[in-house]
């Protein structure tokens, strides 16, 4: 039945017009509605949004509950959540299209090619959202805020961009502000280590996912760093 379910899903997702995809690692091709292919290097606020507003671009979005928030209160910004996941992605765009929200999209891709989905300095800030903090030993090459994650966001990111990490794991906090110590053209603009001990540093920090309700109900303290490239 799950896997049904799930089948379903994915083929609900090409008749979305707020979905696209990349099944390839080696072939970065993306497709939309009715599996079409489409190009949205350099024309995303364009030809996917119709205006020519800031893109705001959120990575390992899940079920794009913080894009989804973030689309609502910021109508004049576009949103794009980012996942491999194709089932969290369904939800998303389902919500979104429900909600009549028409300044979110998401991209359904592995995050490691972001940067040939997006022109240089097309996107004017990033979010990564409770990502996977991969502690395993050898893994660290893989966190959102690791080395060879920054350069390609640095292909993408306009001068100035914001990156901001929201959090409730210690590890991946403090190796992200070891790499931001070591990195010579990263500007640190924010760090918290319990957001909810006192007023919020940034008033979006106050959307809860799924996950981050049952991180406080744990007693786990949510943690932000905001920080610009070179």
């Amino acid at each position: 039945m799950a896997r049904r379910n799930k089948l379903q899903k994915f083929a609900e997702i090409l008749s979305y017009p707020n979905v696209l995809e990349n099944y390839e690692y080696n072939d970065v091709k993306l497709v939309g509605k009715d599996g079409e292919e489409v190009d949205r290097v350099g024309h995303w606020a364009e030809k996917q949004f119709q205006n020519q507003n800031p893109i705001t671009l959120e990575l390992a979005c899940g079920r794009g509950e913080y894009a989804l928030a973030l689309a609502e209160r910021h109508p004049n910004r576009n949103f794009v959540g980012m996942d491999i996941k194709g089932a969290r992605i369904w939800r998303g765009a389902k919500n979104a299209i429900d909600a009549k929200l028409n300044n979110v999209a998401f991209l359904r891709s592995r995050i490691e090619q972001v940067e040939a989905f997006f022109a240089p300095e097309e996107v004017d800030e990033i979010w990564i959202t409770f990502p996977d903090p991969f502690l395993r030993d050898g893994k660290s090459n893989r966190r959102l805020t690791s080395p060879p994650f920054l350069n390609r966001y640095r292909k993408i990111l306009k001068k100035g961009g914001v990156i901001r990490l929201k959090t409730d794991n210690t590890p991946l906090f403090d190796y992200t502000l070891e790499v931001i110590a070591e990195e010579k053209d990263i500007r640190l603009l924010a760090q918290n280590a319990d957001i909810y001990k006192c007023d919020l540093p940034h008033p979006d920090l106050d959307i809860l996912t799924y996950y981050e309700k049952k991180h406080l109900a744990n007693k786990l303290t949510i943690k932000y760093i905001a920080f610009t490239l070179g």
